[in-house]
This record gives structure tokens, C-alpha cells and sequence, in this order.
């Protein structure tokens, strides 16, 4: 099986999209570069993003901005397995203006963009798999927008995980953000670690969530759906 024969799979609008057989692409092979990167290491020091394509084979890796006069942090993207980056770059041409950090030990493939771009203009399944990935970037920086200027730090934490949430055979289990840090968490809904605690304790109380062994459990999703639509 070539990658052009892989499923995509979006579990409940995550970023999450599952690559099969990368390996096996006769395209990617003949110039891939493996990268292993190690927790706390910045990948993007190392990149080239207007030369090359990434695609996240493992771990997690934060991509974020700070701001320089509050130092506030907002994470933009947190990338694992099945992530490519970067998209933007790829179509404008441009550098990006990213800060990273990797969260887990990160397993990285890099592709030179023209391979990249050959897949997309001459096979008919990649294309519509890059542009599927696109589509749903484009939808999580708009569900981004929209939460930072409507909703409380609790709606936030809902939707947040909302979107992380995957259900399967009835059970409801979140991915990716499930065992991250306070900090981390906080810095994806815009807040800071002591605002959302309040929040995480909130949703404990509640029975929505467990929290033991620094990871978080969904305990009622059906729950969170509902609080959702208060």
C-alpha cells in the first residue's frame, strides 16, 4: 500500500489525520529525510519550511506565538502523528513566523516541497487528502477565533475538548491533549494555567472528567455535549 492508498481519518474534527505506508511511496522515498527530535528541542530552528515538507510520524510538537510585551502565549497548532507542516508555507511561498516546541521525543519525515507539490497536481488522492488537511487547519483557526472572542474559560475547556474527543464502540476517549501540562492547555484557549484549573476542577465536579496520573479522562462526553449547548 502507497500513501495514495491510506485512509483519512478525522476523529470528531481533530487535527489529527492518519498516514499509511508513508514509507512505502516510491515518490517520498527516493528523497525523504528522516529527523528525530528530542522533548523541549525547537524543530523549527532546524527546518526549511520553503524548501521542504514535514510530515509528523510520532510524538507532538507545539507550534505557538508569544507576545512580546505581555509574553502571553497562544498556541496555534499542536501536531502529531498523521500532521504535515508547513501548509501555509507551501502555498504562499513564504516564511513562517512560528515558534515550536516539541512535547513528546517527535519522529519527523522531511520532503522537498517540489515532490510535495507533484503529488498534489498529478494524484487525484493525495490531492484530495492535502486539501481535506487544509480544510480542517482552516476550520480550527476560525473555531480559535471565535472562542477567544465569544466564549468564557470554561466554554472554552468544553470546546476544546470537544474537539480532541474521539468516540469509539460508545466510548469516549480524548486524544493528543489528553496528558499535557496545565500550561499547555492554557495556552491553547488564551488563558493562563491558574484561570483553567478552575475550570478542569469545574468539569470534575461535575463528572465530565477525571484527572488521575497527570491525564485527563472524559467520563461523560454526553454531558460536555450538553453544557456545550447551554
Amino acid at each position: 500500500m502507497t500513501l495514495m492508498d491510506s485512509q483519512v481519518d478525522i476523529s470528531n474534527g481533530s487535527q489529527q489525520l492518519v498516514l499509511k505506508q508513508l514509507e512505502d511511496s516510491a515518490l517520498i522515498v527516493s528523497n525523504r529525510k528522516d529527523l528525530y527530535f528530542k522533548k523541549g528541542d525547537d524543530p523549527l530552528s532546524y527546518a526549511d519550511t520553503l524548501n521542504y515538507f514535514y510530515f509528523i510520524m510520532s510524538g507532538k510538537i507545539k507550534i505557538y506565538q508569544v507576545d512580546l510585551y505581555s509574553a502571553k502565549e497562544q498556541t496555534l497548532y499542536m501536531l502529531s502523528y498523521g500532521d504535515m507542516f508547513d501548509v501555509v508555507s507551501l502555498l504562499d511561498k513564504q516564511p513562517n513566523a512560528y515558534l515550536s516546541e516539541v512535547l513528546e521525543d517527535t519522529h519527523i519525515i522531511q520532503v522537498p516541497l517540489r515532490d510535495v507539490e507533484t503529488m498534489i497536481a498529478e494524484d487525484a488522492r493525495f490531492r484530495h487528502y492535502f486539501y481535506h488537511y487544509l480544510a480542517q487547519q482552516l476550520k480550527s483557526m476560525e473555531e480559535l477565533a471565535v472562542s477567544l472572542s465569544f466564549y468564557d474559560v470554561y466554554q472554552r475547556v468544553l470546546h476544546l475538548f470537544s474537539r480532541f474527543t474521539e468516540v469509539v464502540d460508545g466510548k469516549a476517549q480524548l486524544k493528543v491533549i489528553d496528558s499535557l501540562n496545565h500550561e499547555d492547555l492554557a495556552s491553547m484557549i488564551g488563558t493562563v494555567r491558574k484561570v483553567l484549573n478552575r475550570s478542569l476542577q469545574r468539569l470534575k465536579k461535575d463528572g465530565i472528567i477525571d484527572i488521575s496520573r497527570k491525564k485527563i479522562h472524559i467520563k461523560n462526553f454526553q454531558k460536555l455535549l450538553e453544557q456545550l449547548s447551554i
